[in-house]
């Protein structure tokens, strides 16, 4: 029997000052955009609304854009996810660090914190026209 296809979502989500909001998770290194699994039953626009509200409390002030969608062998053979960037994102509050997110917070472009993930360095860089579109996450 094969393995049912995994989905995830993420999203460069930036405030209406052009800064992107990253979150650095409790049981991975790095600082990441926000995102995560698909539920059953959701559809990736639901998905994405839900996790950009339970990892910043962020909600969308306009439509989501696809931006692409890559396939994330690192998880495992079936792993994909679909890639939205936001624009003019709101946050209702700050979000306290809980057992998922240890710190999150919006950063300007040029002063991004130390430790970037190598997946959200090369979506900014896909993102700012200094990168093709890759097809891995």
């Amino acid at each position: 029997m094969r393995r049912p296809l995994t989905v995830g979502v993420r999203a460069a989500a930036f405030d209406a000052k052009g800064r992107i909001f990253l979150v650095r998770h409790t049981y991975v290194p790095g600082w990441h955009m926000p995102g995560g699994g698909v539920e059953g039953g959701e559809s990736v626009y639901e998905s994405l609304e839900r996790e950009l509200a339970e990892e910043g409390n962020l909600t969308l002030s306009e439509p989501a854009q696809l931006f692409g969608v890559y396939h994330n062998r690192w998880i495992n053979r079936r792993d994909h996810v679909v890639f939205f960037v936001c624009r003019n994102v709101a946050q209702r509050d700050l979000h306290k660090p809980d057992l998922e997110i240890a710190e999150a917070g919006f950063f300007a472009l040029d002063k991004l914190p130390e430790g970037i993930s190598r997946a959200t360095q090369r979506r900014l860089a896909e993102l700012s026209g200094n990168a093709a579109p890759g097809r891995y996450w």
